[in-house]
């Protein structure tokens, strides 16, 4: 294996302090209005790299990785330090995550060894039709922004709440109200408001003034919160208190659960706005019926480690896993990188091609997902590789009904998969110090949800439904239907090198998650990168598309020679935001004798923050 490369990383010993520049968030007594406070505080900092011992957690957030060291400090525990960031996230994230959208939390039990997960994922309500997407005024598919964005329609039934308390139940020390409690203080106090923050109000502020209660919270004054403020989120704090005091029947039944159901199907637009905002199905009944999937993992062996990820209703495990056995075949870190690049591109584009010919909600499609992770099928797709040119893309879907890894030709012409999934989302990490690692990814899909608060209670709700295909087609796995979850990306994932935990990573960045994870295993495994550098190494997402997204750092170094290859490299980018990055990754890499090293973003969406309980 080559020697590590040293590029795009931040490793001054200063990252390794986290108690220390982690300052306190401005907490500003008096004026309890949203946003308001005194201007001109710094935004705690946020620190990409710790190492240490006695447990860890790795966010996007300062303030929520402080809550989740906040409980291994006292005695909790991995699954009771996930939920403890997670719903501080929803305080300082929550444009990316909270109680009104779902996830899924992968947890590795120490005392037995195994690997567990929740699907926690937003359902279709019952009373959802398939033609659901289609405008009955014009019969032609509602325009994807803004009228599916930001509409009742998108909005599924949320998981999230049902997923924190599932996980205290089977996996925690505290119960919810314990577990909740850091973040309902931060909710109350407040948290300094940083340019991210900011920015992100900002690009959002026409669908936030569409709605009276979106724009009370977050435009107070009709401009986003300024930087150095501090914002405070008293309904989101009494709605936290109202959870960790009755249970999730706090939310899902009574006034809360007739109030969101209103909302959706009735939405309360402000009597100016211009967008449409179409209605939407979610009912009472939705909303007490929904439970919470506990599923085995997927996994797959990779390098002699034991990769574990999420398996359907998310194409992350099966993705991730199908890629990766494609590439054992190839000795990648005997590799030049540039044709260990090309390795990877084309053994992502070939398993995304199953992906969205193969995989839906398995409650009701025939996900063949032990086939997909066979190596065996795996060997048959690799050898349908050129190592010196490229696939002309989009490859076709193999046949998992008949193969024996004998190479069986060309892949022929496949289709171009319509991409609706968003870039937002979150991603953390945490260990404790009895050895038990989580990494859970949540979301409300794009930036700002749906963009309706729920009023009185501080938080947005979801519009994952956007995630189904927007035409129903009876041969597509990803077709809506009533109660079904959409298929997601999210790859939340551990891996363990003889039986204990080596790294547990994940990232937001819809489709891109399932890019991200892998180019990050294969930076550490394959590369001879660190984590941090692994972390920070410049991405490219192929995912089975003519042209693949890359970030312009990527394409500066390895443009020229993988277009000599036949690869056609553009800058990331979207239809909601302008930045060129892929994903905000977090991750834990394990050592010997209990050495851990936290990770998250150096740079991309403004940073993240890592921590330990012990610091080296």
């Amino acid at each position: 294996m080559r020697a590590p490369r040293l590029r795009h990383v931040t490793t001054a010993l200063s990252t390794l302090v986290l108690a220390v520049t982690l300052a306190p968030a401005g907490h500003a007594a008096g004026s309890s209005a949203p946003g308001h406070g005194d201007p001109g505080r710094t935004p705690p900092a946020k620190v990409p790299t710790a190492v240490g011992y006695g447990g860890a957690v790795s966010t996007v957030d300062p303030d929520a990785t402080r809550a989740g060291l906040e409980v291994l400090r006292r005695g909790g525990n991995a699954a009771d330090a996930a939920v403890a960031a997670a719903a501080a996230l929803g305080v300082t994230e929550p444009y990316s995550a909270g109680v009104g959208g779902g996830g899924y939390f992968v947890h590795y039990d120490a005392a037995t060894g195994t690997v567990g997960t929740i699907d926690g994922r937003e359902t279709a309500p019952a009373g959802m039709p398939t033609d659901a997407f289609i405008d009955p005024a014009t019969g032609a598919p509602y325009r994807f922004t803004p009228d599916l964005v930001t509409s009742g329609v998108s909005v599924g039934v949320p998981g999230t709440p049902a997923t924190w308390e599932r996980a205290l139940e089977k996996w925690g020390r505290w119960d919810l109200r314990r577990a909740l409690k850091p973040a309902t203080t931060l909710a109350r106090r407040g948290f300094v408001v940083d340019e991210t923050f900011r920015q992100q109000t900002l690009d959002n502020k026409v669908r936030f003034e569409a709605f009276d209660a979106t724009a009370d919270l977050f435009l107070p004054g009709g401009d986003a919160p300024r930087v150095g403020s501090v914002f405070r989120n008293k309904d989101l704090a009494a709605t936290y208190d109202s959870i960790g005091r009755h249970g999730t029947r706090a939310f899902y039944r009574g006034r809360l659960a007739d109030l969101m159901a209103d909302v959706v199907q009735h939405p309360r637009t402000s009597d100016d706005t211009s967008l449409p905002v179409p209605a939407g199905h979610l009912t009472t009944t939705d909303l007490r019926d929904y439970r919470v999937r506990e599923q085995a993992p997927t996994r797959i062996s990779y390098r002699g480690l034991d990769v574990y990820g999420m398996a359907p209703s998310s194409s992350g495990g099966t993705t991730v896993g199908e890629a990766l056995n494609i590439l054992e075949g190839s000795d990648l870190g005997a590799m030049d990188e540039t044709a260990a690049l090309h390795q990877y591109l084309e053994a992502s584009s070939l398993a995304f091609a199953d992906r969205g010919r193969y995989v839906g909600d398995p409650a009701y499609v025939d996900v063949p997902t032990t086939d997909l992770l066979s190596d065996t099928y795996a060997a048959e797709r690799a050898c349908l590789i050129n190592p010196s040119t490229a696939l002309a893309k989009p490859v076709a879907a193999g046949d998992v009904t008949a193969y024996d890894g004998v190479c069986a030709g060309g892949t022929g012409a496949g289709e171009v998969e319509a991409d609706t999934e968003n870039i937002s989302t979150t991603h953390l990490t945490t260990a404790d110090r009895w050895g038990n690692v989580v990494a859970y990814t949540l979301t409300i899909e794009q930036t700002g949800g749906s963009g309706q608060v729920v009023p009185g209670h501080g938080f947005l709700l979801n519009n994952e439904l956007t995630d189904f295909s927007t035409v129903f087609d009876p041969a597509d796995p990803n077709r809506i239907q009533p109660g079904k979850r959409p298929r997601s990306s999210m790859s939340p994932t551990i891996v363990l090198r003889d039986g204990k935990p080596f790294l547990a990573l994940g990232s937001p960045g819809g489709s891109t998650i399932i890019t991200t994870v892998l180019q990050m295993l294969l930076n550490r495994i394959d590369l001879g990168m660190s984590i941090e550098e692994a972390i920070a190494a410049p991405r490219t997402s192929p995912r089975n598309t003519a042209n693949v997204t890359s970030e312009p750092a990527f394409i500066d170094e390895f443009g020229p020679a993988l277009s000599a290859l036949g690869h056609r490299l553009v800058p990331a980018g979207d239809a909601f935001t302008s930045a060129a990055e892929i994903g905000a990754a977090t991750a834990i890499e394990f050592g010997r004798h209990g050495r851990m090293t936290a990770v998250a973003e150096p740079e991309r969406r403004g940073g993240g923050a890592a921590g330990v309980v012990r610091r080296r």
